[in-house]
Protein backbone atom coordinates (compact mmCIF):
# COMPACT_ATOMS: atom_id res chain seq x y z
CA UNK A 1 0.00 0.00 0.00
CA UNK A 2 1.25 3.48 -0.86
CA UNK A 3 0.29 6.73 0.88
CA UNK A 4 1.38 10.35 0.83
CA UNK A 5 1.72 12.42 4.00
CA UNK A 6 2.28 16.14 4.54
CA UNK A 7 5.52 16.78 6.44
CA UNK A 8 7.12 19.86 7.91
CA UNK A 9 10.88 19.88 7.50
CA UNK A 10 13.19 22.91 7.61
CA UNK A 11 15.97 22.03 5.17
CA UNK A 12 16.80 19.70 2.30
CA UNK A 13 19.62 18.02 4.22
CA UNK A 14 17.28 17.21 7.12
CA UNK A 15 14.73 15.84 4.64
CA UNK A 16 17.42 13.54 3.24
CA UNK A 17 18.46 12.33 6.70
CA UNK A 18 14.80 11.80 7.66
CA UNK A 19 14.28 9.76 4.49
CA UNK A 20 17.25 7.53 5.37
CA UNK A 21 15.94 7.08 8.93
CA UNK A 22 12.42 6.31 7.66
CA UNK A 23 13.64 3.60 5.31
CA UNK A 24 15.20 1.77 8.29
CA UNK A 25 11.86 1.47 10.11
CA UNK A 26 10.34 -2.01 10.14
CA UNK A 27 7.23 -2.09 7.94
CA UNK A 28 8.53 0.43 5.39
CA UNK A 29 9.26 -0.91 1.92
CA UNK A 30 10.22 2.54 0.59
CA UNK A 31 9.93 6.11 1.84
CA UNK A 32 10.91 9.35 0.14
CA UNK A 33 10.60 12.97 1.17
CA UNK A 34 10.28 15.84 -1.25
CA UNK A 35 11.55 18.94 0.54
CA UNK A 36 10.12 21.34 -2.05
CA UNK A 37 6.54 20.03 -1.80
CA UNK A 38 6.81 19.09 1.92
CA UNK A 39 5.38 15.63 1.15
CA UNK A 40 6.45 12.15 2.14
CA UNK A 41 5.62 9.17 -0.04
CA UNK A 42 5.51 5.86 1.81
CA UNK A 43 5.17 2.32 0.53
CA UNK A 44 4.37 -0.12 3.31
CA UNK A 45 5.45 -3.74 3.46
CA UNK A 46 2.70 -6.33 3.04
CA UNK A 47 0.62 -6.67 6.22
CA UNK A 48 2.19 -3.68 8.01
CA UNK A 49 0.05 -1.72 10.48
CA UNK A 50 0.04 1.76 8.93
CA UNK A 51 -0.57 3.76 12.14
CA UNK A 52 2.01 1.81 14.17
CA UNK A 53 4.63 2.09 11.43
CA UNK A 54 4.04 5.83 10.94
CA UNK A 55 4.41 6.46 14.68
CA UNK A 56 7.79 4.71 14.48
CA UNK A 57 8.68 6.79 11.40
CA UNK A 58 7.80 10.01 13.24
CA UNK A 59 9.95 8.93 16.19
CA UNK A 60 12.88 8.17 13.85
CA UNK A 61 12.45 11.50 12.04
CA UNK A 62 12.38 13.44 15.30
CA UNK A 63 15.81 12.05 16.14
CA UNK A 64 17.02 13.94 13.05
CA UNK A 65 14.85 17.05 13.43
CA UNK A 66 13.10 17.29 16.81
CA UNK A 67 10.43 19.74 15.63
CA UNK A 68 9.38 17.89 12.46
CA UNK A 69 5.72 17.03 11.98
CA UNK A 70 4.05 14.35 9.87
CA UNK A 71 0.29 14.57 9.40
CA UNK A 72 -0.74 10.99 10.14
Amino acid sequence: MKKVYKVEVDCANCANLMEIASNKVEGIANANINFMTQKMGVEFEEGADEKKVMKAVLKACRKVEPDCEIEI
